[in-house]
């Protein structure tokens, strides 16, 4: 009873605390500020405590629909609750300076606290309509938060809310219909009748929902939005849409598949030709991972660069999942959790830097910040070791059960897209780190300083929340395994320090090890060495070209070539597509407007048109 009452508490705390800050902000900012993080920290510390627990909640009734709304927390609901809240709460304490004195704040952490309490709703919902409804409140905040800084972020959220309108659209659509021929909202009585449903039935359920929650995670080709997205939005809120709103739609891809589908069932779809359904799923996952990863490779702007990495990390995600098993799903599952901490940690990050030069984000206008900036620069150094997914980081643990699952089931050619999608990761990442931190200053900013201790902080426990996972995998493995009994998939075996020899054997502590002993042999050899001699900021040899004024590294540019070379072959022909359709209707709509001229005589004659029509077809037995 305690637990069930402990549960009760925490949706309306999250969206009762949204309207109380936005109200406290007319007393005072300081109230806000602290009510904000007050009302951000409570999800975690309760969903916390309900660790273990599977609790299922009524909370209204709709006899006109013989329905029971109700909500439910299992390790599913659990494990993504806990995700959400803990990135929303460091995102809100990053703002407290980020976003100081800039205007409209009660509603800026008011639409934060909203995003999250509807996210919270998500994954507690235990029916199809609180679902949707809390989906439609997450998405209508989501447009105004990155609509906040007006101008042409307004058309960026434009552009989001068009698709997410797509999406909720086919989820109204799949929903309507499963309450017509079901007879329930019920997810878990849902998933007790399709199974017993035809497959072309079940085929048109599953491609609605995955229309819509695909729409959310960014995959290709409906990936569209999220790059402006990203590009307009204030740096804390990009770490919440990109770290777990987004994967909003992984949540929704494994509740449909496994709990509302059943995974048995999903296995015998096919469609007109010899290829399973999740075959496909596969592919667009490795679509989605090779083509936005070399779309990030030609930015200059720090977000976009993160915001295709965003798209491109989501591929794996639905790779490792759409395998169905347990290896793959606690790879694609782990990988979630490990992106939220990473794409999080990086866009703060970008923030810091943001915060300190005047919102400067281009690539080629910065440099040599790491030693004004410490706690900035290993933070994105630790951030981009695990997006690219080096050993002792968490990303290496989940790609590496992502890439032994795709081995082990006999698919080199998803694999060897995997490693490419690698591949260009490092090498855009490391322009990232290099064209900020490394190299030489620039004049302009040679009196920048680390940013305060509020904003440090979360880059801080994200930075080790990183590398702790990266060391003791088996504290995520663990509740991961959870999530695959709920889901009815054999639990992965996991230690403490990665998988037992019969899975292929992963143990970081080997690893560690390793590493440990190789940069004390490095170390050792630079301590036999000659002392370093500090050289100015100018003595730089540019291979006979000089350095130009002001600018940090002779080479800022130095993937130009490569942008040459591949440019014409990269683009976003998704975006493409889309933008001519969108010319093409609106000279249609153009057209058909004319129809409406105002003149009653027109519309008189319209009537007379259609009434002799009608006559007409009635003559000729038509009618």
């Amino acid at each position: 009873m305690a637990m069930e009452t402990l549960f009760a508490v925490i949706l309306p705390a999250a969206f009762g605390g949204a309207l109380l800050v936005y109200l406290a902000g007319k007393v005072s900012g300081a109230l806000r500020n602290l009510l904000a993080v007050l009302f951000a920290a409570a999800p975690v510390v309760l969903v916390a405590l309900l660790h273990g627990q599977d609790v299922r909640l009524g909370y209204y009734a709709l006899p006109f629909l013989q329905a029971e709304l109700a909500l439910r927390v299992d390790a599913l609901a659990w494990f993504f609750a806990i995700t959400v809240s803990a990135i929303d709460l460091l995102a809100v304490v990053f703002s407290l300076r980020y976003m100081q004195g800039k205007r409209g704040l009660d509603f800026y952490y008011s639409c934060m606290l909203l995003v999250n309490a509807g996210m919270l709703g998500i994954v507690f919902s235990a029916d199809l309509i609180s679902l949707f409804v809390c989906w439609e409140i997450m998405s209508w905040a989501t447009y105004l938060l990155i609509s906040y800084k007006g101008g042409k972020a307004v058309a960026a959220g434009l552009k989001y809310m068009i698709m997410s309108t797509a999406g909720s659209c086919a989820m109204l659509l799949a929903v309507a219909s499963l309450y017509a021929t079901c007879g329930t909202f019920d997810i878990a009585a849902l998933g007790q009748q399709l199974s017993g449903m035809s497959p072309g039935y079940r085929l048109f359920i599953l491609l609605m929902f995955v229309l819509a929650f695909g729409i959310k995670n960014a995959i290709v080709p409906v990936h569209v939005w999220l790059p402006d997205a990203h590009s307009e939005a204030v740096s804390p809120f990009s770490a919440v849409l990109s770290g777990v709103l987004v994967r909003m739609g992984v949540y929704g891809l494994l509740l449909v598949l496994f709990v509302m589908m059943r995974w048995a069932s999903v296995l015998r779809l096919s469609i007109s030709w010899p290829v399973d359904f999740h075959y496909i799923l596969a592919w667009v996952g490795a679509i989605t991972i090779v083509v936005p990863t070399c779309i990030a490779l030609l930015q200059d702007d720090a977000k976009r660069l993160l915001a295709w990495h965003g798209i491109g990390q989501g591929g794996y995600m639905v790779l490792g999942i759409a395998f169905g098993t347990s290896m793959g799903i606690a790879g694609g599952v782990f990988h979630t959790l490990n992106h939220a901490t990473y794409i999080a940690l990086l866009f703060m990050v970008v923030g810091a830097v943001e915060y300190r030069t005047g919102g400067v984000r281009n690539l080629n206008e910065l440099g040599g910040l790491a030693k004004r900036m410490p706690v900035s620069f290993v933070g994105g150094l630790i951030g981009i070791s695990g997006l690219i997914g080096l050993p002792l980081t968490n990303g290496f643990v989940s790609k590496w059960l992502i890439y032994k699952t795709l081995i082990g089931e006999g698919h080199p050619f998803l694999a060897f897209a995997a490693l490419i999608g690698t591949w260009l990761t490092i090498l855009s990442v490391f322009k990232l780190l290099h064209n900020i931190f490394l190299g030489q200053v620039p004049q302009k900013y040679a009196g920048v300083r680390e940013v305060p201790l509020s904003m440090q902080l979360p880059v801080a426990v994200l930075s080790l929340t990183i590398l702790a996972l990266g060391v003791f995998p088996g504290l995520a493995l663990r509740p991961i395994a959870a999530v695959q009994s709920s889901l009815g998939v054999p639990a992965i075996k996991t230690t403490l320090f990665g998988v037992p020899r019969e899975l292929g054997e992963l143990n970081t502590i080997n690893i560690l090890a390793g590493v440990a002993l190789s940069l004390a042999a490095v170390y050792g050899l630079f301590a036999l060495g000659k002392r370093a001699r500090r050289a100015d900021q100018f003595d730089s040899y540019g291979a006979g070209s000089y350095v130009p004024t002001d600018r940090y590294q002779y080479s800022a540019k130095f993937y130009q070539r490569a942008y040459e070379f591949i440019g014409p072959y990269v683009r976003d022909r998704a975006d493409d597509f889309y933008a001519w359709f969108v010319g093409k209707a609106e000279g249609l709509f153009e057209e058909v407007r004319k129809i409406y001229t105002g003149n009653v005589n027109t519309y008189a004659a319209y009537i007379v048109i259609f009434l002799t029509l009608l006559i007409l077809l009635k003559m000729g037995g038509q009618l």
